[in-house]
């Protein structure tokens, strides 16, 4: 009964892939863009995501792109203009 549970738990482990963390990567840098962060903390998000991107850079297969983010871009409304 016990190793039942245990190969339940062993499969229901969270998963990261370098998807995953590549799309992390992508939300610093659109956080980045709209200005999502202070002066103090720029070093410290700066070192996560180069931490990232070695890991991603490190742990992809030869000859493999590196893995882009998953994050959606919202869609833009236009403005009416009227006279």
């Amino acid at each position: 009964m016990t190793e039942v549970v245990n190969q339940e738990e062993q499969s229901a482990a969270p998963q990261l892939s370098l998807q995953d963390i590549a799309t992390a990567v992508q939300v610093i840098d659109i956080c980045s863009r709209r200005g999502g962060f202070e002066g103090a903390e720029l070093s410290a998000v700066g070192g996560l995501r180069e931490r990232f991107v070695t890991f991603i850079n490190a742990n992809q297969q030869k000859g493999e792109e590196a893995p882009e983010g998953a994050v959606p871009e919202p869609e833009v409304e236009e403005e009416t203009v009227s006279s």
